[in-house]
């Protein structure tokens, strides 16, 4: 389990967690050009999931869950870029009003197959099937503007 923050200000990079994170990971993640960070997540997260997230990509997959959802709040709260893809299920509720769900394209889904692969060998004593992680139930959170803030600043 890694523990709180983890990847905060993330601006390139891959990082790869077997098992849970802690609070507000993946907060203030950046990419710039063609500097995408990465970071995925074997197991579940607890509140303020890339809260504030600018870029990057975060891949939420949930492993431990057995048909529960995850239980973290707050997800995307003030995320103005980047993409959170989650495996599992989460209420409305549950997401920052920042984020909206869209539906997985087929780049998605490419995106996704390589990730998990690459997930899938660094942690192969665990001896994860790639087919059936994929097999799982994703959903892609975006931000659903660029200026989330924009109305309480005075320009």
């Amino acid at each position: 389990r890694a523990g709180d923050v983890v990847a905060m200000a993330m601006r390139g990079g891959k990082i790869f967690i077997r098992d849970n994170v802690g609070y507000r990971t993946a907060i203030h993640m950046k990419e710039y050009k063609e500097r995408i960070p990465l970071l995925v997540i074997g197991g579940t997260a607890q509140d303020f999931l890339g809260e504030y997230m600018a870029g990057g990509r975060v891949v939420l997959l949930g492993l431990n869950l057995k048909n529960e959802k995850h239980k973290s709040h707050y997800i995307g709260t003030g995320m103005h870029g980047g993409v959170i893809y989650l495996r599992g299920k989460v209420e409305d509720y549950q997401l920052g009003k920042e984020v909206g769900v869209v539906e997985m394209e087929q780049e998605d889904w490419k995106f996704l197959e390589n990730v998990i692969e690459e997930f899938c060998n660094h942690f192969s004593e665990k001896e994860y099937d790639k087919d059936e992680i994929l097999a799982g139930n994703f959903m892609k959170l975006i931000p659903v503007t660029k200026r989330p803030y924009g109305k309480i600043y005075a320009y």
